[in-house]
């Protein structure tokens, strides 16, 4: 007899990206409400959006994403409220 498993994927749990260790590729998940709305629109104007693919360059002195073309320099008190999947810490 088979023993049941979980189906939900360790890629599929959402973290803060300030968590995401540099070089991993991981998906926007959402921008969480402790973002402002000013700050909000920024970052969409900057390109992150919903299920974005992201790839962190650094934490230290600044989160660091790569999105497309763009490199994207982010104040670790933002990062820690902007939700990914799909890395791991």
């Amino acid at each position: 007899m088979n023993a049941p498993h979980d189906t939900h994927d360790v890629h599929d749990v959402r973290l803060p990206l300030a968590f995401i260790t540099p070089g991993l590729e991981v998906r926007l998940a959402g921008l969480g409400d402790e973002i402002d709305a000013r700050q909000r629109e920024q970052l969409i104007a900057y390109g992150l959006t919903e299920n974005r693919p992201l790839r962190v360059l650094q934490q230290k002195p600044m989160t660091v994403v790569l999105t497309e073309e763009v490199e994207l320099a982010l104040e670790h008190s933002v990062a820690r409220f902007i939700w990914v999947v799909g890395g791991a810490i």
